[in-house]
């Protein structure tokens, strides 16, 4: 039976045509989605503007401190002296790297962000390649200017072009994947407190327990948290390791650059076969 609308033609009767073309998704739609989140948000500029506030405070204080005691530092480098400030501003990236996805969980956005794109690898390859990329500019970028003000206001040292490159590239290189790890940590806990708790556990508590590790029996597992640290791995980066001993060179580049892979593996894993 047809309705009087049908009869006078205001519904066609053919399958309807878009005039707008019609393809189907791929990865830069993706990460264009996930660009357009996380620059939107506040937690973005929150975190990443304090680990800017730290990088810069206690990059400039250090140096002003150093030069007013010691007016030449003789042959070392001054581009240590950012060690600190990137150490606290760490906390940031790992803070906004488990946000990331772990607060899509807590808010149920992301049974929203997996019906408009189905591929669930798609969608933790775009969260990755925004948040790498963001971190590992802003923290390279930031590193190279305290870096210059430290050299300007700190008379002597040597810094030769392979200290001023594991002090910009190399250490936002390592602050990235750290940020690419606490994204995974996210992903497989899928609660934003529980996963931050995990992550700096991660980064201090090996750090703290080698320090109170005083009987000889212990000796070799204190020597081993001492080395491989996360604060100790940054500490080589700007050639001011915790021991002698232990990772050198580009070494904690390449140690975190595993441990962060094993993990994104095992969020994938875990992202295709849990529930949302």
């Amino acid at each position: 039976m047809t309705t009087p609308y049908q009869q006078q033609g205001a519904y066609p009767q053919g399958a309807y045509d878009s005039p707008i073309p019609v393809r189907a998704a791929h990865l830069g739609d993706a990460l264009a989605s996930e660009w357009t989140k996380i620059r939107s948000v506040r937690s973005t500029v929150w975190t990443l503007g304090v680990m800017i506030v730290l990088m810069f405070g206690i990059g400039v204080l250090s140096a002003v401190a150093v030069s007013s005691v010691e007016p030449e530092v003789g042959e070392e480098s001054v581009l240590s002296l950012g060690f600190f400030g990137v150490l606290l501003g760490s906390i940031c990236v790992i803070t906004l790297g488990v946000m990331t996805i772990a607060s899509e969980y807590g808010t149920g956005m992301i049974r929203t962000t997996l019906t408009a794109c189905p591929s669930r690898a798609r969608v933790l390859t775009a969260k990755a390649t925004v948040f790498f990329l963001l971190v590992f500019v802003i923290t390279t970028v930031t590193a190279a200017i305290v870096g210059a003000l430290q050299t300007a206001i700190v008379d002597g040292g040597v810094s030769t072009g392979e200290d001023w490159f594991r002090a910009t590239i190399g250490v936002g290189l390592f602050v990235g994947l750290l940020g690419l790890l606490s994204l995974a940590v996210g992903a497989l806990i899928r609660h934003s407190a529980g996963a931050i708790t995990v992550m700096i556990g991660v980064v201090l508590l090996p750090l703290v327990l080698a320090l109170f590790m005083y009987t000889e029996s212990l000796r070799q597992v204190q020597e081993f948290l001492l080395e491989y640290s996360i604060p100790s791995q940054l500490g080589v980066l700007y050639d001011t390791p915790v021991t002698d001993q232990g990772p050198n060179g580009w070494e904690p580049l390449w140690i975190m650059l595993g441990v962060a892979g094993a993990a994104m593996a095992a969020a994938y894993l875990s992202l295709d076969r849990r529930d949302v």
